[in-house]
């Protein structure tokens, strides 16, 4: 289970840590974050009904979904702030 929840965290990190552009800072952010979290709690939540493997990829999924929303307002935000 640790291993299989590590390895999600580090194709996350890997994924999303290649890119440079600051405009999307927080956008990728809030995924690796969004990520990482829901993975720990889709697995714990995974194994208390016997299918820990599948919370972990439900939870990283929603998370990092959930977590690239909202950076991608707080970028959005960011922008606009830029332009007054």
């Amino acid at each position: 289970m640790k291993k299989i929840c590590l390895s999600v965290c580090i194709t996350v990190l890997v994924i999303t840590g290649c890119a440079t552009n600051q405009s999307t800072a927080n956008t990728k952010r809030g995924a690796v974050v969004g990520g990482v979290l829901g993975a720990a709690v889709g697995g714990i939540i995974g194994h208390q009904s016997g299918r820990g493997l599948e919370g972990v990829a439900v939870g990283a999924a929603a998370g990092s979904v959930g977590g690239a929303v909202t950076g991608s307002a707080k970028d959005e935000e960011e922008s606009k702030d830029e332009y007054r």
